[in-house]
This record gives C-alpha cells, sequence and structure tokens, in this order.
C-alpha cells in the first residue's frame, strides 16, 4: 500500500471560515456598520497592492496590530481604535464543524490547524487544546498560506506524513498548495457538505 492508499490519518483544517462562520460575512457586517458598501472590504483586500501587503506582513508576524490597524484604517477612512476586533466582530463558531473535530480526534484521527493568523493573541488556546494535537499559526511559524512550508509544518505537528492528511480551507488559492504536497483538500462551504466527506476520506463518523 502506498502513502496514499487507504483512508486518511490526520484531519488538518483552517480556523476562519472552518471552524468559524465566514470571515467575507463578517466584513461585509463590519462595513455596513461603518457606513460602507458591504463589499468595500473584501474588494480592497483582492485589488489594492498596499493592503494585500499589510495583509501579507500581518499574517507573516512581520508586523503587528499597532502598524497593521492605523495603516489599514487610512485605506479604508475607518477609525484605527480596535480595528481588527471590530472586523471580525460579525462571526461565529461553527458548532457543527467544531464537534465534527472533537469526534474525529476521540477517535483516533490526529487533528491540526493551519491557520493565517490576524494577532496570535485572538486564538483561545485553552479550546484549540481541546481540539488539536498540533497547531500551526502563521504569525508564529513566520510564513504563511499559499506558502507549501506551513503544510509541511501542519502536517509534522500531528505526525503524519502529508500523503496521508486531509486539509480543510474555504479559500480556493489556499488548497493547491496542499494538494502538491499529497494531501487530500476539501474547499469548505459549510458544514452539511465538509462532514459527509471527511467521514469518507478518514473513514470514521463524524455526525
Amino acid at each position: 500500500m502506498s502513502e496514499s492508499d487507504g483512508p486518511r490519518r490526520a484531519l488538518l483544517v483552517d480556523w476562519t471560515g472552518v471552524m468559524t462562520t465566514s470571515v467575507f460575512a463578517a466584513f461585509a457586517s463590519f462595513c455596513e456598520r461603518e457606513g460602507l458598501a458591504p463589499e468595500a472590504l473584501a474588494t480592497t483586500l483582492r485589488t489594492n497592492p498596499e493592503c494585500e501587503r499589510l495583509v501579507v506582513d500581518l499574517e507573516s508576524g512581520t508586523i503587528g496590530d499597532a502598524e497593521f490597524e492605523p495603516r489599514l484604517a487610512a485605506i479604508m477612512s475607518v477609525e484605527p481604535d480596535r480595528l481588527i476586533d471590530r472586523l471580525f466582530a460579525g462571526y461565529t463558531d461553527d458548532a457543527a464543524m467544531h464537534a465534527a473535530v472533537a469526534r474525529a480526534r476521540a477517535r483516533g484521527v490526529p487533528t491540526g490547524l493551519i491557520s493565517n493568523s490576524w494577532g496570535t493573541h485572538r486564538y483561545d488556546r485553552r479550546l484549540l487544546g481541546r481540539l488539536f494535537d498540533g497547531v500551526v499559526l502563521s504569525g508564529e511559524a513566520g510564513v504563511r498560506k499559499p506558502d507549501p512550508r506551513i503544510y509541511e509544518l501542519g502536517a509534522a505537528a500531528v505526525g503524519v506524513p502529508p500523503q496521508r492528511c486531509v486539509f480543510v480551507d474555504d479559500l480556493r488559492p489556499n488548497l493547491p498548495p496542499a494538494a502538491e504536497l499529497g494531501m487530500a483538500t476539501i474547499r469548505h462551504r459549510d458544514s452539511d457538505t465538509t462532514i459527509p466527506e471527511l467521514e469518507e476520506l478518514l473513514g470514521v463518523t463524524l455526525r
């Protein structure tokens, strides 16, 4: 049997947009509260080179909140105070995905987190400890998705070769580098579709 034959042995997931509700819905909610068009932030993140560099530097741990927030605020013409917290105020945990990951771990499947972080202090470390055997946050690792190195770190954190892992992310560009390492990948849209795919790939019941 090759490394890619049979059920996958480990589960690696993104946080925002997989273990939580949609980040883009949260961004739209923020924009509406600030009197902006709902798509204003998502469009700026996608099309403004300065904003893109800011996000890369924040997620890589090169800069922190104190530098990021006033610079993004100036681009968006909003107040900088607690800007990141305000951006993410509209999202919540996805209870079904939390339960599925916990069940996978209880059934002997190593579980890991690979997250592009907007401030590593915002994660509930006790919760992460209950859900995951390994945690890789981009701001601590100094590397962010879609750099292949962060997926290798995720696999190493759970002690399973990439070829035996499943990786789940809501953002399409984050999936091909994982697949090139041999991971089975799932584009997350909602728990109703992701969990059955995980059950098939991992060979365990998660509901």
